[in-house]
């Protein structure tokens, strides 16, 4: 079974008590948060090495270290294996700066994207057009709803009740 699995099942157990499981992630949350304001205070700093090189790196354990991987990697320029990875896999760090922000944006990781680290990175106006730029991508638009007596969009002429609204 791969690391990525083990994660998983110990992150999403849905046999799990509740209480056990909200401090999980209220712990889990904490430390990814110190691992992000670390990337952050260097963001052009490739980081390297291996799954268990950088746990001891960042002072957390393997399986942690498996679920962060697993939350940064849609915002790698290069992403990880994380399906098949081990303690021994070489992975990278290297993220997209404006990729990362719009998907902590995406996750409501409202700890994450107001991190004051952001502040060197982007102007308050870059921050705020990426913020809407997410929001808005998420946004399902309309189309105007076509009446029962309106002319049918199929062209036929007839009005809609008697042609494709049947």
């Amino acid at each position: 079974m791969s690391l990525l699995q083990d994660w998983r099942d110990i992150a999403y157990d849905q046999q799990a008590d509740k209480r056990k499981l909200q401090k999980f992630w209220t712990d889990y949350f904490l430390l990814e948060k110190g691992i992000y304001e670390r990337l952050l205070s260097s963001p052009d700093e490739v980081v390297k090495g291996t799954v268990k090189e950088l746990a001891e790196k960042y002072g957390i354990s393997v399986m942690n270290m498996v679920g962060f991987l697993d939350g940064i990697n849609d915002s790698l320029k290069i992403p990880n294996p994380i399906e098949e990875m081990d303690e021994n896999t070489e992975v990278t760090l290297a993220f997209d700066k404006e990729l990362l922000y719009k998907n902590m944006v995406d996750a409501k990781a409202d700890w994450l994207y107001n991190l004051p680290m952001w502040d060197n990175i982007f102007t308050p106006e870059q921050k705020k057009a990426l913020y809407l730029e997410q929001k808005k991508s998420g946004t399902v638009v309309k189309g105007k709803k076509i009446g029962r007596n309106d002319p049918c969009p199929c062209g036929s002429g007839k009005k809609y009740k008697y042609c494709c609204g049947r």
